[in-house]
């Protein structure tokens, strides 16, 4: 999947701004503990933004790693945060599942 938008001079050239690859999402779960402490709306927004390959807030390192896993078939982690709550997306290597959980439920 691609993003790409008219250059800023208008000469109707277009460029990437990021290239990344979708992948499946499987089975998608929700912890009780997540489900209670963040709104669906807010969950469904950031399963859609995991499975764009926008992976909240991480690292310069991590963003790689998981850009990385994309095309490797390993282990995808986002991180997001509503209302002061943070919150993981997983979704597994053999992208069977993902999984929405607190970092508490670990």
């Amino acid at each position: 999947m691609s993003n790409s938008s008219i250059d800023k001079n208008g000469n109707g050239h277009r460029r990437t701004l990021s290239s990344r690859r979708s992948f499946r999402l499987g089975r998608v779960v929700a912890t009780p503990g997540v489900m209670q402490a963040v709104s669906s709306d807010e969950l469904l927004a950031s399963l859609a933004r995991h499975a764009r390959c926008d992976w909240g807030e991480l690292s310069e390192e991590d963003r790689k790693e998981n850009d990385f896993a994309v095309s490797r078939r390993l282990r995808i982690l986002s991180a997001y945060r509503a209302g002061g709550v943070k919150y993981w997306i997983i979704t597994e290597a053999d992208r069977s599942a993902t999984t929405i959980l607190l970092p508490d439920e670990y």
